[in-house]
């Protein structure tokens, strides 16, 4: 029988953060560490993703529909498996759906959109843990091509720069679940073995409420 002293510190941990700031790569590194399943966007096979960032107008109501019914499909499922799954870490919210539905519609588009996120009465699991990653636009910029992903290539720095300031109202205001938000700009948990172990141990540490990771001295809010 499973001892408290041998159960996981978070059941599902959520990474988030804008485009570029490596929430992905965090989170299928701390899937290997804490054995856990997999929750991962498969912006790939968005086939109105590339669309979009070469025309956001013309891109931007079927590209966020299609994100809206895959992370409903995958988060609905989810929901409806026992509740004795594994630990589990994901790389978005289901909420990020509206925030980047808000940054890159017009008016009538995002009703519309509201109007079928409704209808979806998504249940999306509560993540007992969200680490929030953030970062400078221009280390963004810097890490998108650096990976080199084609049509990501043409994001546009306006762009990212409504994205960056609309997570930090997002989170500035988040209550939903224990935040720890880290300076993903001073640190590089993916290639830099000491800094991720230093960050694991701040993930596994946090138990409730808000916390601001620095990478020298962590402190609270």
């Amino acid at each position: 029988m499973t001892t408290a002293s041998s159960e996981p510190a978070h059941k599902f941990i959520v990474v988030e953060g804008p485009i570029g700031v490596g929430k992905t790569s965090l989170a299928r590194r701390l899937c290997t560490s804490l054995s856990a399943e997999a929750v991962l966007e498969q912006a790939s096979e968005n086939p109105f993703l590339e669309r979009f960032y070469r025309n956001p107008r013309a891109g931007a109501l079927p590209t966020q529909l299609y994100f809206l019914f895959q992370r409903a499909q995958q988060l609905s499922a989810l929901k409806q498996q026992d509740l004795f799954a594994p630990v589990r870490v994901g790389d978005y919210l289901l909420d990020k759906d509206r925030l980047f539905a808000r940054v890159t519609l017009d008016d009538a588009e995002y009703a519309l959109y509201e109007q079928v996120y409704t209808k979806l009465d998504i249940q999306a699991p509560k993540p007992d843990l969200v680490v929030y990653l953030q970062a400078p636009v221009d280390v963004l910029l810097e890490r998108i091509g650096k990976r080199g992903i084609g049509y990501e290539q043409h994001i546009e720095r306006q762009y990212l720069e409504r994205l960056n300031e609309a997570y930090a109202r997002f989170f500035h205001e988040f209550e939903a679940a224990p935040l720890l938000i880290v300076n993903a700009a001073a640190i590089d948990p993916i290639n830099n073995q000491s800094d991720y172990d230093e960050l694991l141990a701040a993930i596994q540490r946090m138990k409730r409420g808000r916390l601001y990771y620095n990478p020298l001295r962590s402190r609270s809010l």
